[in-house]
């Protein structure tokens, strides 16, 4: 059905972006927030997210633009949606760079389980399927983790 995109070194480039955001964003949300270890982490985390949205956009799996596209867009502006704040420390900019650069991880993950579906799932009607509920369950799991949290940290 698909391509194996990490036979040319735009998928090899995407592929070494995306472990490596995997890495950093799992990294940054498990560790204490606010240190220099989580400031270098996390631009180093944006990083690749940038690297992996920008990349995308040259793979062609599905025969032009996709869903998969439109969701690199999202992830995109999600992740500038929380650093910019943070960046520029705009009223009230801890909340929105927490929530946003959470649901940025939660996204990252989502897209983990489409990744995996391309490889092992090979009818494009059960893909789609597999896609779907694997989504739904890491957004529910990531759902209750950040409102868990910021509770925590008392965000509303």
């Amino acid at each position: 059905m698909l391509e194996n995109i990490i036979h040319s070194s735009t998928g090899w480039f995407h592929t070494v972006s995306a472990v490596l955001a995997l890495i950093f964003g799992t990294t940054v949300v498990l560790k204490t927030k606010g240190t220099t270890l989580h400031k270098r982490i996390g631009y180093a985390y944006v990083t690749c997210m940038i690297l992996l949205n920008a990349s995308s956009f040259f793979l062609n799996n599905f025969g032009g633009f996709s869903l998969f596209h439109f969701f690199a867009i999202v992830s995109l502006l999600t992740v500038l949606a929380g650093i910019i704040p943070a960046i520029l420390r705009v009223k009230n900019w801890f909340p929105l760079h927490y929530y946003f650069m959470s649901w940025s991880v939660v996204g990252l993950y989502a897209a983990l389980w489409a990744e995996i579906g391309t490889r092992f799932v090979k009818s494009e009607n059960q893909f789609w399927w597999a896609v779907a509920l694997a989504t739904f369950i890491t957004v529910g799991i990531g759902n209750t983790i950040i409102k868990r949290k910021a509770k925590q940290l008392k965000l509303k």
